[in-house]
């Protein structure tokens, strides 16, 4: 899995889907936010907000964080598996690579 080669389509595909994935989560995080702010009534409520979030930041940060194409494998894997990414949107990348996102989806 370490030793893929990328075509320059397939590195392409892969940042397009990278920063779709990454934006939609941090637009849908947003939303939930803005959500939650408006209903807060007590300073506990302000603070169970405020740790939520940071924990949000970490895993956000830890699951983007590494831009590494031999992480990409694991990060797609990891995204069809929770519903951000179809594998039809990472149909263009070669079956060596699809084989282990298949792998890790199930």
């Amino acid at each position: 899995m370490y030793n893929l080669k990328w075509t320059d389509e397939e590195k392409q595909l892969a940042r397009s889907l990278f920063d779709n994935c990454h934006q939609a989560e941090l637009e849908h995080m947003m939303a939930e936010l803005k959500q939650r702010a408006a209903s807060i009534n007590t300073p506990e409520d302000m603070w169970a907000l405020l740790n939520d979030l940071n924990q949000r930041q970490r895993e956000i940060q830890y699951k983007y964080g590494d831009y590494r194409y031999s992480q990409l494998i694991l990060l797609f894997g990891r995204l069809v598996r929770e519903g951000h990414l179809k594998m039809e949107q990472l149909e263009n990348l070669s079956e060596d690579k699809l084989v282990y996102i298949r792998r890790i989806v199930e």
